[in-house]
């Protein structure tokens, strides 16, 4: 049949080497989701829905996305994408379960509307902040290259996520390492209510394709049929020449963002032209004229799918609330780490080893370990990374594994969760720690969350340069472990030796949780102690006494640790009990108080600024933990509360390291 145009259609549809059923198919997903819209409406304004976010006006383009993908294909859209969940067949009752926060919905009552994943159905949902699951599709689509699987990914993204920096950052990274996927914007006229002539200059969104060196498209996005057919098409395309692709499909949002903020700010002339443009109506005129669908048809059908609804919905509004338990929900933040470990011996042959040796051994033989392992950072490949770190590993695992990435922080972290929902495992290196609060979105809400949210752990690990006393000025030395303290989800080490830095980087590096893994600077070099040549691994989350003592404990970590042992081996009568934390989060509480029993009297040192550091947490919880075993206040002892210097001697009077030993000698005489 030829492209059939009638003056009571919007659209020219073109059903050329489209089976019936698969026309028939694309106006049921499109009637089942406007109906379940409708009806969620309906429960909005009785009090039994606290919000929705409506995509009417907006099915065609999540319908004939989704029909037009292989079922392998991954999809990641957002919040007015219903389509994409119900034409993936996920049953109703559990998304109506998932919407209204019940303990049978997809995350237990955990996240709410789409803020989900189902790799099962290869549908990863939405974070709030628009634009971060960009970078997670390249990933995905990433490992599909890794694989040598023939799934691509597709990621939605609105007319106004196009101005946030993981899209530019993931259409730059797709392209430079040309992956298969597809990154299709709905522009549809608003971003909640700033309208598009506020939010871009270009003529048209599929532009930017250009300034990526990639193609891009504009299509009619009510037009069910052009979107089935481009998506088919250019899913094909992007599969064969392992390429990405922009397509920008024009729409309209009927509703407001969600139900509250209403549609006050749209022109109402505006409203009443995209009416008759609505993707639904249209589509099933079309059918009627040309005889594919009959008009008792039509009614049957809504009648069925109206019944199936009510039939889906209804034992979930009849369903409790789940029962708090907190003790569940905490044991929910982490997955467990049920591999056994490599425990290091006597037997295993040691030699004095550098602290930067070690992390790079421990890299070399974690890749050696796991063929899935995947080494991401800025220079990290033939020039070694800018500390030097991964020198020499591309020459033995190749660019495919340890990959030189552009400067985009957020986009390589998300690229990392991407990489784990598929069985990888990542290495991300920070060029210096101070360049991760471009990627806070991708650790603070991806990657620490997913676990919790809907029980998929990345397999990652953060690599952060870090720590001051080599005048490197403000941007360059600054202690942030502080900051991700606050964070559930995230694991947080810091080395002080090199054995324990390749025994703790090998163990993060097969954990399943995201690990973020600290090591100052002014150690790579400084530090030289004996670590065995075979692999091993020591455990994360444990505490250890580095020098005995009963006079006073000092609880410590990283450079604080080369400090302490400095003062203690110096001044001897002072018997000072040195205890390496090792892990910050989670932190080895048991060892803590055994010191604390111990010594009475205890000092907390940490390199990061005094207020609200990780010194505040640990002596907060002694003095409230241990307080009938403690002969004096518990003392904390940080850096100046002002940016790092850059002038070593205002530096050395920065760091706290110069106040040791007058505190120490305060705290014995109390």
């Amino acid at each position: 049949m030829q492209k059939t145009l009638s003056s009571d259609l919007a659209f020219t549809y073109d059903p050329r080497g489209l089976p019936a059923e698969v026309l028939k198919r694309l106006y049921t997903e499109m009637l089942y989701a406007r109906l379940i819209e409708e009806k969620m409406l309906l429960l909005l304004r009785q009090g039994k829905v606290s919000k929705w976010f409506s995509g009417i006006g907006q099915e065609a383009i999540a319908v004939g996305a989704t029909l037009a993908l292989r079922p392998e294909d991954y999809i990641f859209p957002l919040h007015r994408n219903l389509g994409v969940f119900t034409a993936r067949g996920m049953p109703l009752r559990r998304l109506f379960a998932q919407w209204q926060g019940k303990a049978s919905g997809f995350t237990q009552g955990r996240e709410r509307s789409f803020h989900f994943g189902a790799p099962e159905y290869r549908v990863i949902g939405m974070i709030s902040h628009l634009g971060a699951m960009l970078p997670v599709a390249v990933g995905v689509a990433l490992a599909a290259q890794l694989e040598g699987e023939p799934y691509i990914a597709l990621a939605f993204i609105g007319d106004g996520g196009t101005s946030e920096g993981d899209f530019h950052e993931a259409l730059n990274v797709a392209s430079v390492w040309q992956v298969p996927v597809i990154f299709l914007i709905e522009n549809n006229g608003y971003g909640l209510s700033t309208p598009t002539t506020e939010q871009y200059a270009c003529k048209t969104l599929a532009d930017r394709a250009i300034g990526y060196g990639i193609e891009g498209k504009t299509i009619e996005g009510n037009n069910v049929l052009e979107v089935y057919h481009t998506i088919r098409q250019v899913a094909e395309q992007v599969r064969r020449e392992q390429r990405p692709y922009l397509i920008e499909a024009i729409t309209f949002r009927m509703r407001g963002h969600e139900e509250a903020s209403g549609t006050k700010y749209v022109p109402k002339k505006l409203l009443e032209t995209w009416a008759q443009r609505d993707p639904v109506e249209n589509y099933e005129r079309f059918l009627l004229l040309t005889g594919y669908l009959t008009e008792p048809e039509v009614q049957e059908l809504r009648r069925t799918l109206k019944a199936h609804i009510e039939a889906e919905i209804r034992p979930v509004l009849a369903e409790p609330d789940p029962e708090p338990d907190p003790r569940r929900e905490e044991a929910a933040v982490y997955a467990p780490f049920t591999e056994p470990l490599v425990e290091p011996t006597p037997e295993m042959p040691a030699r004095p080893l550098r602290f930067v040796d070690a992390i790079r051994e421990a890299l070399s033989q974690a890749m050696e370990y796991d063929p899935k392992l995947i080494l991401m950072g800025q220079d990290i490949a033939e020039y070694g990374g800018v500390f030097k770190v991964t020198e020499g590993l591309v020459k033995r695992f190749g660019k495919v594994r340890v990959r030189n990435t552009p400067l985009c922080e957020s986009a390589i972290l998300g690229i990392s969760l991407g990489l784990g929902l598929r069985g990888f495992s990542s290495m991300v290196e920070m060029q210096f720690a101070d360049f991760v609060s471009y990627g806070f979105t991708q650790i603070v809400n991806n990657l620490a969350k997913n676990y919790y949210r809907w029980g998929v752990p990345p397999k990652v690990v953060v690599r952060l340069p870090t720590g001051a006393g080599v005048g490197a000025g403000p941007f360059h030395s600054q202690s942030l472990e502080g900051i991700f303290l606050h964070v559930p989800g995230l694991k947080i080490v810091y080395p002080s030796t090199a054995y324990e830095a390749k025994g703790l980087l090998t163990t993060a590096l097969r954990d399943p949780n995201p690990v973020l893994f600290f090591e100052h600077k002014a150690l790579y070099r400084s530090v030289q102690d004996l670590v065995p040549e075979p692999y091993y691994n020591l455990p994360l989350g444990v505490a250890r006494i580095v020098r005995p003592g009963k006079a006073l404990s000092i609880l410590t970590y990283g450079m604080g640790v080369v400090e302490a042992l400095k003062l203690a081996e110096n001044f001897p009568d002072m018997d000072i009990e040195v205890v390496d934390l090792r892990t910050l989060l989670p932190w080895d509480k048991e060892t803590v108080a055994q010191s604390v029993r111990k010594t009475h009297r205890v000092l907390v040192l940490y390199e990061g600024t005094y207020t609200g550091g990780v010194g505040a947490e640990i002596a907060a919880w002694v003095s409230e933990h241990l307080f009938e075993w403690l002969d004096a206040p518990v003392f904390r002892l940080g850096a100046l509360d002002t940016p790092v210097p850059f002038n070593t001697r205002l530096e050395a009077a920065f760091l706290p390291w110069q106040r040791l030993r007058q505190a120490v000698e305060k705290l014995l005489s109390y």
